[in-house]
């Protein structure tokens, strides 16, 4: 048996967990920032950053706690080292050179976006995450473990800061066959939502909008960009603003009113009108139309086994649908949605596959904001 402690700061979500084999969740813990950044529109660097601070210790007692393990019970300690926040990463990657070398205790720096796909991995035992302050969780008879996800797979990770298809054949080793251009998926939803008022995080925001409108009512574009598995979403990002603008001109609203001009889809789109939750639905439909087409080509070029979804926007609901259902009979693989976006489980497995190899980071690990995927941190 094999315990990982994985540590989470690259954004606004500080997390650790423990995971056994690389598999089974034996804790999860997640401290939330998103109330502090509402505000905001988006994430505030400083204010992320010196929010970890307050909060990393608290969360990872908890996280040991929860799991029932002493230092001592540890075979590794894995962290996010990039990409992220500078100053976010910087508070995880410390505080976990500090706690490696004073329990004597191996350091793995993983990459966070390589990570994402890990969340295919896990086994939840408990309730995942465990938000900060709440009761432990009550220990639980640990289901058996389904098989584990069968190379050569394909991968779509689709999240706030990156869109990347990948070709893996084993663990640590892939290929990027395509990415996004211009804006991430997750980015998209944030800016359409922030355009249409509906506030902060937008994948949810987006997503229960859409719930009341139809996909049908405006035919917003799709980059296929002909010949690659490449994405881009700056140009429907632009379509959605030119609607919007649309119908402000109409009924005169400068942009800081428009929350006051939100309809449902009841109302038709009358001259006087935005009509918010049909621009939504409309707009989730073009990304989740280019995202599922673009992953079904590839994997039935490289004849792929199976298909993971990974990252935050692997919680969206029609998107979960429509791989599914378009890409059979090739089986698709989502986690819960808890463990799509930012928490600490999926660090602690893909720590484990690198510590098993023989991976292991130094303490003059640095962070790297900027960190591609295939990059290995200096041992």
């Amino acid at each position: 048996m094999t315990l990982v402690l994985g540590i989470e700061t690259s954004c606004d979500e500080t997390g650790a967990a423990v995971v056994e084999n690389g598999r089974r969740i034996l804790s999860n813990v997640v401290a939330s920032q998103i109330d502090l950044h509402k505000q905001y529109g988006g994430v505030f660097p400083e204010i992320a950053s010196r929010q970890h601070i307050l909060t990393i210790v608290p969360v990872i007692q908890q996280a040991m706690r929860d799991a029932g393990v002493d230092w001592r019970d540890l075979d590794a300690i894995a962290v996010t080292y990039g990409p992220g926040l500078a100053g976010s990463l910087l508070v995880g990657v410390n505080v976990a050179k500090a706690l490696a070398f004073a329990h004597d205790i191996p350091l793995v720096g993983v990459n966070h976006i390589e990570a994402h796909v890990y969340a295919n991995w896990l086994v939840p035992t408990r309730p995942a995450p465990t938000d900060l302050g709440s009761a432990p969780p009550q220990p639980a008879e640990p289901p058996a473990p389904p098989p584990e996800p069968q190379f050569p797979l394909l991968a779509l990770i689709v999240s706030g800061g990156h869109t990347e298809l990948l070709l893996m054949t084993d663990h640590g080793q892939f290929k990027r066959l395509g990415a996004t251009i211009d804006d991430a998926a997750g980015e998209a939803f944030d800016k359409v939502a922030r355009l249409l008022g509906l506030g902060f995080p937008g994948g949810p925001a987006i997503q229960q909008a859409a719930s009341r409108g139809s996909a049908e009512a405006f035919q917003f574009p799709r980059a296929w960009l002909k010949g690659t598995y490449d994405f881009s979403f700056s140009g429907l990002k632009t379509a959605v603003l030119h609607t919007v603008r649309k119908y402000e001109a109409k009924i005169g609203a400068p942009a800081a009113d428009r929350k006051s001009k939100l309809v449902s889809s009841q109302t038709p789109p009358l001259m006087h009108t935005i009509p918010v939750p049909h621009i939504a639905a409309s707009f989730q439909a073009a990304v989740v139309d280019v995202l599922v087409e673009k992953t079904r080509q590839a994997a039935e070029a490289t004849k792929a086994r199976q298909v993971l979804l990974a990252g935050g926007v692997a919680a969206n609901a029609l998107l979960r649908k429509e791989m599914t259902a378009r890409l059979a009979p090739v089986p698709v693989l989502v986690p819960p949605p808890a463990l799509c976006t930012d928490n600490a489980a999926p660090i602690a497995s893909l720590g484990y596959f690198r510590f098993t190899r023989g991976e292991r980071s130094g303490h003059d690990l640095d962070v790297n904001p900027n960190l591609r995927l295939g990059v290995a941190p200096a041992p």
